[in-house]
C-alpha cells in the first residue's frame, strides 16, 4: 500500500489540490485605513504565495464591523471590501490556487474604541479575558480587557446573519469557499467553551447548547455556498485569548462528531504546541495532539496547523493523522514554500516583529530561493 505525501494530490470539496501544503489563515494588519478594504500590497502578497492546485486559507476578516479587535484588519461587510478582496482572489486564480477566506468575530477580544459608538464589545457572557492578557486600543495603548457586554437572546439570530451575508459577500468576491472561525478564543469559541459561556438559554449550559452558535453558523455558510465548500477551524487545547476548557475531550467530541454529519469540505485543528495566536512562541511539552485525539471522529479531510516542519508534516500525513498540513510563519517568509519544501531547499527565517502592521518589509520582501541564489 502507497502512503499519500506531502506532494500527493488531495480532493478538497469539488477542488483537486495538487500537494497537501496549504497556507494558513494570518493576521497582518496591512488592510487600507479607515476602509478596511484590501490593497495592491494584499493582492501581492497574496499572489506570490499562490500555487497551482495551492490552498490559501486568507486571513480572517470580520464579518461586521464589531467583530474587530484590531486595527488595519480587512473585513468582508461592505462593497468596498469585496471589490478588494476580488482584486486578491483574482491574483490568485491567475496562478492557478484555490483560495478560501476565513470569516471572524473576535467577540470580548476587543476593546471599546474599536466598537462602533465607542460601545463595549460583545461576547456570550459577561466575562472579561483574564488581566494576564492584555487589549491594545486602537491608538495603541496596552490595557486591560473590559468586561463585554452579554448578546441578548434575540441578538444572537442577528449575528447568524452576519455570517450567512458575509459568506454571501466571500461568494461575490470569487472565493472557493470559506472557512468558519472556531478557534483562539474567539466568538464562536467563547460560546463552545464553558469558563466564557455562562448563559442559561438555548446557547448556554450543555455541552450541546454551547455547540448550538457554531452549528448555527457553519449551517449558515452552508447554505450559501453548499456543505462541501464550508471548512471549520477549531482548536480544543489552546490558550489564546484567555480560552481554554478543563476538560476538552467531552465537547470537542461532540463539535467535532456533529460538525462531521454536515459534509463539510475539511476540518482544520491547530495543535496544542502552537496555540498563541501569533503573539509568541508557544512550545507545550507533553501536550496531546489535536489531530490524533479527533481524526476517528472524523470522517472528511482533516487540515492540520501549528509547528510543523516539513518531516513532522510528511508524517502526519503518511501516519494518517492528518490530509493536509497549514503553514503559518514559515509560510510569511517563505513565499514558495511548497517548493522549497518539495525539493529540500533551505528555509528563511521569520522576523516576528514584522509580523503586524506596517507595509512590505516582512510582507512582500521575502525573496524566493532561487531569488536567494
Amino acid at each position: 500500500m502507497k502512503f499519500p505525501s506531502l506532494f500527493s494530490p488531495l480532493q478538497i470539496g469539488p477542488y483537486q489540490l495538487r500537494h497537501r501544503v496549504a497556507m494558513a489563515p494570518l493576521t497582518r494588519m496591512r488592510a487600507a485605513r479607515p476602509s478596511l478594504v484590501p490593497r495592491p500590497l494584499n493582492v501581492e502578497y497574496y499572489a506570490q504565495r499562490a500555487t497551482a492546485g495551492g490552498l490559501i486559507i486568507a486571513e480572517a476578516s470580520p464579518v461586521v464591523a464589531t467583530g474587530f479587535g484590531n486595527p488595519a484588519v480587512p473585513g468582508i461587510y461592505t462593497e468596498a471590501q469585496v471589490a478588494g478582496w476580488r482584486e486578491v482572489v483574482d491574483a490568485v486564480h491567475r496562478k492557478g490556487g484555490i483560495i478560501f477566506l476565513q470569516l471572524w468575530h473576535v467577540g470580548r477580544v476587543s476593546h471599546s474604541s474599536f466598537q462602533p459608538g465607542g460601545a463595549l464589545p460583545v461576547a456570550p457572557s459577561a466575562v472579561p479575558i483574564p488581566s494576564e492578557f492584555k487589549a491594545m486600543t486602537a491608538d495603541g495603548k496596552v490595557v486591560d480587557y473590559e468586561t463585554p457586554r452579554a448578546l441578548e437572546t434575540s441578538e444572537i439570530p442577528l449575528m447568524i446573519e452576519a455570517y450567512r451575508q458575509a459568506a454571501k459577500n466571500a461568494l461575490a468576491a470569487g472565493f472557493d469557499g470559506v472557512e468558519i472561525h472556531g478557534a483562539n478564543g474567539y466568538l464562536v469559541e467563547q460560546f463552545l467553551q464553558s469558563r466564557s459561556n455562562l448563559r442559561t438559554d438555548q446557547y448556554g449550559g450543555s455541552i450541546e447548547n454551547r455547540v448550538r452558535f457554531l452549528l448555527e453558523v457553519t449551517q449558515a455558510a452552508i447554505d450559501v455556498w453548499g456543505a462541501n465548500r464550508v471548512g471549520v477551524r477549531l482548536s480544543p487545547y489552546g490558550i489564546a485569548n484567555g480560552s481554554g476548557e478543563a476538560d476538552p475531550m467531552p465537547l470537542y467530541s461532540h463539535a467535532v462528531k456533529a460538525l462531521d454529519q454536515l459534509g463539510l469540505a475539511y476540518l482544520h485543528f491547530i495543535e496544542p504546541r502552537s496555540s498563541g495566536a501569533g503573539r509568541a512562541e508557544v512550545n507545550w511539552q507533553d501536550v496531546p495532539s489535536a489531530m490524533v485525539l479527533y481524526r476517528p471522529l472524523w470522517s472528511g479531510v482533516l487540515i492540520a496547523a501549528g509547528g510543523f516542519t516539513g518531516e513532522t508534516a510528511e508524517s502526519a500525513i503518511a501516519e494518517g493523522h492528518a490530509d493536509a498540513i497549514a503553514f503559518g510563519r514559515i509560510f510569511i517568509s517563505n513565499p514558495d514554500l511548497p517548493r522549497r519544501l518539495h525539493r529540500g531547499y533551505p528555509l528563511t527565517p521569520y522576523n516576528r516583529k514584522t509580523f503586524y502592521g506596517g507595509e512590505e518589509v516582512g510582507y512582500t520582501d521575502y525573496p524566493e530561493h532561487d531569488e536567494m541564489a
